[in-house]
């Protein structure tokens, strides 16, 4: 990844792990590589009081195999995106069953019968 463009983005966690990104989701072979043509690269730009510091503090995991050869990791992302979104409807079909169901219990319980003396 270019360090040096402004829309890079790095986040170590506690646990050490450090999250490598471009901030424009432009960058499908993150956290190895940019795009070479990226339309959007920009130079970061620092003020005259600043002193640079390190941006990472870890080295970016080893490329996998198939890293830069065409479009293959942004084809595998594209399938990533296409499963996921075709999940998204049964989940809210299931999340409105269970909200439904939550509104009936709370109705049932108000409006008791046979509770009454």
């Amino acid at each position: 990844m270019r360090e040096g463009c402004r829309h890079f983005a790095a986040r170590t966690y506690k646990t050490g792990d450090t999250v490598r990104k471009c901030q424009l989701d432009l960058a499908p072979e993150a956290p190895w590589r940019c795009p070479d043509d990226c339309p959007k690269f920009e130079p970061k730009q620092a003020g005259l009081a600043w002193s640079p510091g390190t941006l990472v503090s870890s080295e970016p995991p080893p490329e996998p195999p198939g890293v830069g050869d065409g479009d293959s990791v942004a084809r595998l992302l594209d399938e990533a995106e296409d499963i996921v979104n075709a999940a998204v409807p049964e989940a809210l079909a299931e999340l409105e069953v269970e909200q439904a169901q939550e509104r009936r219990g709370f109705f049932s319980r108000l409006f008791r019968r046979g509770d009454r003396n």
